[in-house]
């Protein structure tokens, strides 16, 4: 299983795939968080316009695919702005997609990505506003086939 935050910074991506790695663990699953800053560190990428965009998440996204091929779950978070991409991910299967948002300013608002394209089909719409981690993390295991 992967399971593909998205969303704009801020949102609460990263910190819900942290929670949701431990809970998987916990449960018994070999699992890994995958975060889109420790992508573009791996691969040396700090272009964030979007032919850099799109070269990260498509990394994520093969090493996602390898990672999930081997047994592993795979809990990642990119603000992977382009509908697109995330649509052709979903459609190779195995792949649930996070839509984490808020109303909420959180400081991480000059990183916004402007463009950025909401999901409109097939996947998890998570309104962190006013919502705990640990009742997100219980929607989304909620989600796990």
């Amino acid at each position: 299983m992967i399971f593909w935050f998205t969303g704009q910074p801020g949102a609460g991506k990263t910190t819900l795939a942290v929670a949701l790695q431990e809970r998987l663990r916990r449960a018994g699953h070999a699992v890994v968080h995958l975060d889109g800053e420790f992508v573009r560190e791996l691969m040396e990428n700090h272009d964030y316009a979007e032919a850099g965009r799109i070269a990260n998440i498509r990394a994520g996204q093969r090493l996602a695919t390898k990672l999930h091929e081997q047994g592993v779950w795979v809990v990642a978070a990119f603000v992977s702005p382009y509908r697109a991409l995330r649509e052709e991910f979903k459609a190779r299967g195995g792949v649930v997609e996070i839509y984490v948002h808020t109303t909420e300013i959180r400081g991480r608002e000059r990183f916004f990505v402007p463009g950025y394209q909401p999901p409109l089909a097939s996947f998890v719409d998570l309104d962190t506003t006013g919502v705990s981690i640990e009742a997100c993390v219980e929607r989304l295991l909620g989600e796990v086939p």
